[in-house]
């Protein structure tokens, strides 16, 4: 096997989940762990890679303070936690990174900043600049005002879908198993798996949930969801726990190596395929299904039979065969409800009819991801 990629990548996006930062449900941040976690930026730092890191912790942190023993269930308490914790957790980052010499920023992302094209744009700028002048970012989830809706769910996937952002070289999720195991590692005979060519090798595996400290959303499933998210779009991953994340990242045989995909995916269609929620679905024809399927065409009202859900310009739809069938996602041009009137109509009628606003795509192909 091969870990050349570890140690040749100049950029990194690093994760650091929460049971790592805490230790225990009703735990305080740990500073050593925050420690560590710095450290191990740093050292790529100064072998000449650039680094961001995505880090749990900010619910977690808050937990102490305001006498709550385990992470809560509803999302006000869990957004009071995060509004108390976010500024303990990057406190720590900051003085921790200054140590080093190095400055460091928060940035606190939901899934509505990314996947419309002007945020997405206005976010990859954002990180860009920062990494051009040497600083290292650190973020989180917006857990304090992100919905339901509109969340990530945990920074596994956060922390793949920023790696596409950026375009990075690599993605380390650090986590408090050392390793992905063939049986759960707590098992008789469980064995650690070194290297993974290929997603699909690993599906007959049987994965965790989230950890035993109470303070995480995630778990492996979510792990092996962000390595598939990342190697798809071209970026290795591996993961590692906190205490062996030093030899793992100088390409030690420590953790587990996921092998990238030889071809990148274009990776805002990649957000647009893992980190958008469909507000909507639009029925096609027969006709506007192949010419989609087989010729990556934009969609035009002339091939939507029916509408369906309350959406707005701008907002992700589902694009669905008569049969009900999804086979793509993209972002509708049009209000929910502009669309029935122009359904079965050639965009040049609508022109005639409606006026010259209506002569375009309902969703057009750059804006578009088969599924």
């Amino acid at each position: 096997m091969n870990r050349g990629a570890i140690t040749s990548a100049k950029r990194v996006v690093i994760k650091i989940g929460s049971s790592s930062l805490t230790g225990s449900a009703g735990s305080e941040l740990d500073p050593h762990a925050v420690q560590k976690v710095v450290d191990l930026a740093y050292s790529l730092k100064e072998r000449g890679a650039e680094v961001v890191v995505v880090s749990s912790g900010a619910i977690a942190a808050g937990l102490s303070p305001l006498g709550l023993k385990v992470r809560p269930k509803d999302l006000a308490t869990q957004q009071a936690a995060a509004s108390v914790g976010q500024g303990l957790l990057i406190a720590q980052y900051s003085e921790k990174f200054k140590a080093h010499g190095v400055i460091s920023s928060q940035v606190l992302l939901t899934t509505e900043d990314v996947v419309r094209r002007s945020h997405y744009a206005n976010a990859q700028q954002t990180l860009t600049k920062l990494l051009s002048l040497g600083v290292v970012p650190v973020i989180n989830e917006n857990d304090t005002v992100g919905t339901q809706e509109i969340r990530f769910g945990d920074n596994d996937r956060l922390a793949a879908l920023v790696a596409l952002l950026i375009q990075a070289d690599l993605l380390v999720l650090v986590s408090d198993i050392d390793a992905l195991y063939d049986a759960p590692p707590t098992q008789a005979g469980a064995k650690a798996i070194r290297y993974v060519a290929n997603i699909s090798d690993i599906e007959s595996i049987t994965l965790g949930g989230a950890g035993s400290s109470g303070v995480g959303s995630g778990g492996m499933v979510t792990k092996v969801e962000a390595a598939r998210i990342a190697t798809s779009a071209g970026i290795p991953m591996l993961l590692t726990s906190l205490q062996d994340s030093g030899h793992a990242v100088a390409g030690e045989e420590f953790g587990t190596f996921f092998e990238a995909h030889t071809s990148k995916a274009n990776s805002r269609l990649l957000w647009l395929a893992h980190a958008s929620t469909p507000r909507g679905r639009l029925i096609l024809d027969d006709g506007a299904v192949t010419a989609i399927l087989e010729r990556g065409v934009s969609l035009l009202p002339a091939g939507v039979t029916a509408v369906e859900g309350d959406f707005i310009s701008g907002d992700t739809v589902e694009l669905a065969s008569g049969s009900g069938k999804v086979i793509a996602r993209g972002l509708v041009a049009f209000d929910s409800e502009e669309i029935p009137q122009m359904l079965g109509r050639s965009t040049k009628e609508l022109a005639a009819a409606l006026g010259a606003e209506y002569e375009r795509e309902l969703v057009h192909r750059d804006d578009l991801v088969l599924l």
